[in-house]
C-alpha cells in the first residue's frame, strides 16, 4: 500500500505560520524550523509581557504621584495612607494623570487630604 500523507493540510499549516513570521530577520521568516521556534517564542513573550505591562504601568503611576505630592511636602506613602483614611476613591491611574496634566486639581486633592 502506498504511503499516505496529507501534504495539502501540512503545507497550509506551514504557509499560515510563515505568513505570521513575515517581516522577521534573515532565516526567521522563511526557514520552517527557525520560523516556528521564533514564532512560538514570540507568543511566550507576548503572554508574559501582557502581565508585566500592568506592573510597569503601576510603577510609573506611583512615581508620578510621588513626584506630585513631594512638591506639596508629603511622601507617597503618607499621601496614600491619608487619601484612604479620608475615603477618597481615586485609583493611581487617575491620580497620576491629574498630577501630570492638571496640577491645580491635584493640588486641591492634596490640600483636602492634609
Amino acid at each position: 500500500m502506498p504511503r499516505s500523507v496529507n501534504a495539502v493540510a501540512a503545507r497550509a499549516r506551514r504557509k499560515k505560520l510563515l505568513k505570521q513570521t513575515k517581516g522577521y530577520f534573515l532565516r526567521r521568516k522563511n526557514v520552517w524550523t527557525v520560523a516556528k521556534n521564533t514564532y512560538e517564542k514570540g507568543l511566550l513573550y507576548a503572554y508574559r509581557d501582557r502581565k508585566a505591562k500592568k506592573r510597569e504601568f503601576r510603577a510609573i503611576w506611583i512615581q508620578r504621584i510621588n513626584a506630585g505630592v513631594r512638591e506639596h511636602g508629603m511622601s507617597y506613602s503618607e499621601f496614600m495612607g491619608k487619601i484612604h483614611a479620608k475615603g477618597i476613591e481615586m485609583n493611581r491611574k487617575v491620580l497620576a494623570d491629574l498630577a501630570m496634566n492638571n496640577p491645580e486639581a491635584f493640588a486641591a486633592i492634596v490640600k483636602a487630604v492634609k
